[in-house]
């Protein structure tokens, strides 16, 4: 995850980064460490459409060459001879609600863009770069034509609060982007959440490192970032405590569950891995439509009740513990005994109802509308069906309820007890737990 805090630290290289505290967590969309890739692009003679998201920050030696001209860091265009402008396909790697994005031009002095426009979408499943750029889908502008500035980060706030899959940048009429980044907030797709166990920690369930105490040397947010760490550098390493306190770490889940595992690795720490940790949760709801982490409480509170109780860890090795959280946990925080550095923290667990339910509501009210007729005819919803709930939203939560008690003259031709229960599953999830049974179709 990239954020704008741990941006600022990140690309304060070289040196330590600075202490840690609260954080201001907005997730990188777009990140390649999310999983986003960039699927096409009009024109790459002079560098590679992929370099757009590559996580670090730009970098350029002057004087080298290649058969394409000088070797850049960034997306770079020919320059054009016709009219037209130059375009890149995003893929998000987390969808989710975009709240600015920055286009930066680090290193392109006299041949950066002009000007640049950035539409985004929502569609389901896998499309490919052909569908993409149909005439029949529906793009959204998020960022209407603006005038760019060269060898800088051009940050544009967005105030669509839909959530999108794919981004489509254009540039006019050609040049080069070292980077974009797309901060916002994930939306995950609970779909994905039913009848299994997850990390409810991962960013890309919408987990977010709230706070921590020290990020000297790498930071905290690497450590619910998906994959392995695949160096030392990619995990979290704190300075060398020389009084008797401890370093910690705070996740704000992504959603709300019962925790049956804690994953705890500190693969490539040899020699400076934390010897202990200890975990706490807290039990506080949290409703997945509102972004702010205030709820969390402090380290201090007495809110936080033991998951873990003070365990010793091994040099580089996954650690892997069972636990039992007495009811749902919201937020988890680990103490790292004294100091030192983990690659991986994973909270293992199954979501809770309610906080299924929550994640439906949110999750479909925000899906732009072609999206979310998509989603109701691919879960077996007659077309009437479909565009009558759309127009219903946004949908209170609970809403399908009022639905089993509603006279049939106020439902569409076509609703049945059917569509009540693809909608159940699709808002509810499979209601394991919660007093029901749905049935699936």
């Amino acid at each position: 995850m990239t954020t704008r805090a741990s941006r600022e630290a990140r690309d304060r290289a070289p040196g330590p980064h600075p202490p840690g505290g609260r954080l201001t967590a907005e997730t990188d969309l777009a990140s390649r460490w999310l999983g986003g890739s960039v699927m096409a692009a009009s024109d790459e003679s002079f560098g590679d459409k992929e370099n757009l998201l590559n996580p670090g920050p730009a970098a350029f030696e002057p004087g080298h060459y290649g058969n394409r001209g000088e070797s850049v860091d960034g997306w770079e265009t020919k320059r054009r001879r016709e009219p037209g402008h130059d375009w890149a396909l995003i893929r998000l790697g987390a969808p989710g609600r975009v709240t600015s994005v920055e286009v930066d031009t680090s290193f392109f002095t006299g041949n950066y863009p002009q000007f640049c426009r950035i539409e985004a979408c929502g569609l389901e499943g896998y499309p490919g770069p052909a569908e993409l750029n149909d005439p029949g889908t529906e793009w959204v502008e998020i960022v209407p034509r603006s005038p760019l500035e060269g060898d800088r980060r051009n940050t544009f706030a967005v105030s669509e609060s839909l959530r999108f899959t794919h981004l489509r940048l254009s540039v006019f009429p050609d040049g080069g982007v070292a980077r974009l980044r797309a901060f916002g907030h994930v939306v995950p797709d609970p779909r994905f959440l039913d009848g299994v166990t997850v990390d409810l920690a991962s960013q890309l369930s919408g987990g977010l490192v709230v706070a921590s105490s020290d990020d000297f040397y790498t930071s905290a947010e690497t450590l619910n970032r998906p994959g392995d760490a695949r160096t030392m550098g990619e995990g979290w390493e704190t300075r060398r405590r020389r009084d008797a306190g401890h370093d910690y770490v705070v996740f704000r889940l992504g959603v709300t569950g019962e925790v049956r595992q804690l994953l705890i690795d500190t693969s490539y720490f040899r020699y400076n891995a934390s010897a202990a940790v200890a975990v706490y949760g807290c039990g506080r709801p949290v409703t997945p439509s509102v972004e702010s982490d205030e709820w969390v409480p402090s380290v201090e509170s007495d809110e936080w009740v033991p998951l873990l109780g003070r365990t010793s860890l091994q040099p580089d090795t996954r650690h892997v513990f069972t636990v039992s959280s007495s009811g749902p946990i919201a937020a988890v925080r680990l103490d790292a005994f004294p100091d030192g550095g983990l690659s991986r923290v994973r909270v293992i667990g199954r979501v809770d109802p309610a906080a299924r339910r929550r994640a439906g509501y949110a999750w479909f009210n925000s899906l732009p509308a072609n999206h979310a007729i998509q989603c109701l005819l691919a879960a077996g919803i007659d077309p009437e069906v479909a565009a009558h709930v759309v127009r219903q939203r946004p949908l209170p939560e609970g809403w399908i309820g009022g639905l089993r008690s509603a006279a049939p003259a106020q439902l569409p031709q076509g609703w049945g007890q059917q569509a009540t229960d693809h909608l159940t599953l699709l808002l509810d999830g499979h209601g394991e737990g919660d007093g029901r049974e749905t049935r699936r179709t």
